[in-house]
């Protein structure tokens, strides 16, 4: 067992020879230790997107069309279908139906889902409607995907892909084109 042996040095009488019990001070330490990289990878993870839009009268001198935030796209997985819209706030711009057509990739265990059909209107509907398509812009367009706890990872997955497959330069990529949403998830109870 750990301890440390305390002396007390020379002209007494007795010596003193303790024993400190070093193993409660180590689990402490390893539980803080442990502790401290979790909240650091966490803290990295949950960060929000934070673009100082405070509630007031309208900034001047700025057009209308950008103190009004960007359209988003919200992609709705159901039974037979998905459900591409895109809204600006609680305002529905537009909604496109688009079939639920799984294609299955590869054999075995090694077998992925795609939904080919959804990536190509993504991608035409990211094309006629994104607000960051410029390559000089940094900003990425926001996604949300909606889904409810019945469905599958797979498929959630393969939706995810759906999506990243509207791409775009971004400054410095040197031609080389990077997904061009970020995407989010709302879970329903369901």
């Amino acid at each position: 067992m750990g301890g440390v042996s305390v002396d007390s040095g020379g002209g007494g009488r007795r010596s003193v020879d303790t024993e400190i019990n070093m193993v409660p001070m180590i689990d402490l330490l390893m539980c803080l230790i442990c502790f401290l990289l979790i909240t650091a990878v966490w803290s990295t993870m949950a960060r929000i997107n934070a673009d100082a839009q405070v509630p007031g009268p309208p900034r001047e001198n700025v057009p209308i069309e950008e103190q009004q935030p960007p359209p988003m796209m919200h992609v709705t997985v159901q039974e037979e279908k998905f459900v591409i819209s895109w809204r600006k706030g609680n305002a529905v711009d537009s909604t496109v139906d688009v079939p639920r057509k799984p294609v299955m990739v590869g054999e075995g265990k090694s077998a992925q889902v795609r939904y080919p059909e959804l990536a190509e209107k993504v991608v035409s509907e990211w094309g006629a409607k994104g607000a960051h398509r410029d390559p000089s812009d940094k900003k990425l367009d926001q996604a949300v995907l909606h889904c409810d706890n019945k469905t599958p990872y797979k498929d959630i997955i393969a939706v995810i892909d759906a999506i990243y497959q509207a791409k775009r330069e971004f400054p410095g990529s040197n031609g080389k084109k990077y997904p061009a949403m970020n995407v989010t998830f709302s879970m329903n109870a369901n």
